[in-house]
């Protein structure tokens, strides 16, 4: 990592200064601020940390302007096409992608882990049947912490390492059993003789009296689901991740910390939104007037899935997820699918109006994954509940990156303060 110097002048003030400026291997170089306010007594005003790299960090790259995901350097079209998601999970943890032995010894610890303790299996029983997935995840996935007495000193690498493993093998079983637990149905134990997504799939819609026969291709699109949604570099709830690790605080505290940011409707709720947006919108023939009202300020109405924090071209998942879309449906004999009908025509409509060129609105990786989800037999409950399992992949990898951070210490942001001036509590009179 190469640095050179910015200089700067104060507003207002003659005088100077010089701050060092960070260079990665690849996007924006950084400012490095941290002697601004102890040399200077200013702080950077920066509110969602939107202009702020908060850590250093091997894992993600995204170039928003290029459309570019990649995964420790892999292309994510690349990734999807050639790799399964526990493959990707391997990369991220371990930074390499596995070889055949490699993946047998993973897939082996994974398949050693994935049970859960007959006792959280019974804490289901203290939530209300009609509880949302993400309400009982966060629950049960922070009560893990009282269930592992071996991982207390998490200064040890292979420790940490084997609580990355403990959360990524279980998260399946968990979600599943969210489910299940929520329809009144038996939970089905993890069956290893199958691969990560087949496993989530015959947990979730197997009976327990009778076998479950795995379709391969929707086996094979939830894989990629998982595989596209596994990172995601500094978002919400993988930053929430990193900063409740930054305490201290054991792993499944900070990935329950992590699926309560992921439940926000902003984060993890758009694939739910694009459906209920496109049922609302009804038909290929309301489209121009839901363009017409999308344009309008003044309307409450907006195109769910389109646009992004981040991407300002096209969202790379986009069309990754699109083509899958098109073949499991066309797989399930559903390839006249009304609310495809109406996406697709979006999709073309859209793309071809200044408007939406100008202001860079593309759509991004929610767009067609409910479309997705629905025609596999998902309720549109569990669609967060699904990121989340993605998710983990992504959230244990940055956890023990920052673990492997020493110097990086707590996460303590400022504030730039706008409140009363000091004041005195009056005496009361005699």
């Amino acid at each position: 990592m190469s640095e050179h110097e910015l200089e700067f002048k104060l507003s207002g003030e003659a005088a100077t200064g010089r701050l060092p400026v960070l260079e990665g291997s690849e996007g924006p170089s950084a400012v490095d601020v941290r002697q601004l306010y102890s040399g200077h007594g200013l702080l950077t005003f920066d509110p969602g940390f939107k202009s702020t790299a908060s850590c250093r960090s091997a894992i993600t790259y995204i170039d928003g302007d290029k459309g570019i995901l990649r995964y420790r350097g892999y292309p994510i079209e690349e990734l999807a096409a050639h790799c399964s998601f526990t493959q990707v999970t391997h990369l991220l943890l371990h930074g390499e992608l596995p070889d055949a032995s490699d993946l047998d010894a993973f897939n082996r610890i994974i398949h050693d882990h994935n049970l859960l303790h007959e006792q959280v299996l019974s804490f289901y029983r203290g939530f209300r049947r009609d509880a949302h997935p993400m309400a009982v995840m966060v629950g049960v996935v922070g009560a893990l912490s009282a269930f592992y007495q071996d991982l207390q000193d998490y200064s040890k690498p292979e420790q940490q390492m084997k609580a990355a493993i403990r959360l990524f093998a279980k998260m399946p079983t968990i979600a599943a059993s969210c489910y299940t637990y929520s329809i009144g149905r038996p939970a089905r134990y993890p069956d290893n003789r199958l691969d990560y997504a087949s496993n989530l799939l015959q947990m979730m819609f197997g009976k327990p009296n009778e076998p479950y026969e795995v379709d391969p291709v929707i086996a094979r699109a939830l894989d990629l689901i998982l595989t596209l949604h596994a990172d995601h570099e500094q978002n919400a709830s993988t930053s929430t991740v990193r900063m409740a690790a930054s305490s201290g605080a054991n792993p499944f505290a900070c990935i329950a910390s992590g699926i309560a940011t992921l439940w926000g409707p902003a984060h993890g709720g758009a694939n739910e939104a694009v459906l209920n947006m496109l049922e609302q919108i009804g038909s290929i023939e309301n489209i121009p007037n839901a363009i017409k009202r999308a344009k309008d300020r003044n309307d409450p109405f907006r195109l769910m899935g389109f646009g992004h924090r981040v991407y300002k071209n096209h969202d790379p998942r986009s069309a990754i997820i699109r083509d899958m879309t098109k073949s499991v449906l066309k797989h399930l004999n559903k390839e006249n699918d009304p609310l495809l009908a109406i996406a697709l025509e979006l999709e073309r409509v859209a793309l071809s109006d200044e408007y939406f060129i100008e202001k860079k609105l593309y759509p991004n990786v929610d767009f067609y994954s409910g479309i997705l989800l629905s025609a596999m037999g998902f309720p549109r409950r569990m669609f967060t509940a699904l990121f989340a399992v993605a998710r983990t992949s992504g959230w244990v990898s940055h956890w023990l990156e920052l673990k492997g951070d020493t110097a990086h210490g707590i996460d303590r942001p400022r504030q730039l303060y706008v409140g009363p001036t000091l004041r005195h509590v009056e005496k009361p009179h005699s």
